[in-house]
């Protein structure tokens, strides 16, 4: 038996990337996606080609009517929502003589407030059903510590963790168990925007960085999409029953806890 079978997610920025990877890897174990993006053209896109009953919904994680309105969609459109993977975020790097109170507000807005609150939507509907659930966090390594020029986004990613320990506390009394995922450097469209950044403020050639990050994998490379469905797939099975405000490590080996 599929080990997602009969079960229904919520992937949010799941258009592209890691998000896609997961709804690809869940649709293959048995269960219906909901692919929730900003971009809902490119979600669109990603349902059609996936098939398996999956749906697009239109979602800005920066707007609470937007989230409630993803949620209720969802439902209608699948009839449940079982796992949500909150994946949806941004990147930010500058030194920190140079941070801005708009790049500050955004990234939190999208990657801590983003994720609470979609949480908080989707934990609703699931405290209602009565069946309890699954709820995947996207982590980062940037979360276990400090980088020079990335002060913001691992603040963001450390807030993710830490919501995950209590959320994941509050919430298994209902049956839902709140977990995330820490990634290292993962392939993906959004590298050019960090390469450029890193090329910015380090004065390193395009692409460089990228390079440079790669080789600094133990493993031996950049990870992918791919890399991580395995872990996604686990937390959100009746496997991880007993796993509970835990953030695991799938890095390549770039930092161990």
């Amino acid at each position: 038996m599929k080990r997602l079978a009969g079960k229904t997610a919520l992937i949010t920025g799941g258009a592209r990337g890691i998000g896609r990877a997961f709804a690809e890897a869940y649709v293959r174990e048995g269960a219906r996606v909901a692919i929730a993006d900003i971009d809902f053209e490119g979600a669109q896109a990603a349902a059609e080609k996936l098939g398996g009953g999956s749906a697009a919904v239109r979602l800005d994680v920066t707007d609470q009517a937007s989230i409630e309105q993803a949620a209720a969609r969802t439902v209608a459109d699948l009839g449940r929502i079982d796992i949500l993977i909150n994946n949806a975020a941004i990147f930010t790097a500058a030194p920190v003589s140079e941070i801005t109170r708009n790049d500050y507000d955004c990234a939190f807005a999208v990657n801590v407030a983003g994720t609470l609150f979609t949480l908080q939507a989707v934990a609703r509907h699931m405290i209602e059903r009565g069946e309890g659930g699954k709820i995947i966090n996207m982590a980062s390594q940037a979360g276990r510590r400090g980088e020079p020029l990335v002060a913001v986004y691992c603040a963001t990613k450390a807030a993710v963790i830490s919501l995950t320990q209590s959320a994941g506390l509050n919430l298994i009394r209902h049956g839902i168990n709140v977990n995330a995922i820490s990634p290292g450097v993962v392939e993906g469209e959004h590298w050019d925007g960090v390469d450029a950044l890193f090329a910015k403020h380090e004065g390193k050639a395009p692409g460089q960085k990228k390079q440079e990050v790669a080789q600094a994998v133990p493993y031996g490379r950049i990870g992918r999409g791919e890399d991580l469905t395995g872990m996604a797939v686990f937390l959100a099975s009746d496997e991880a029953e007993y796993v509970v405000a835990q953030t695991y490590n799938v890095d390549g080996g770039q930092w161990m806890s």
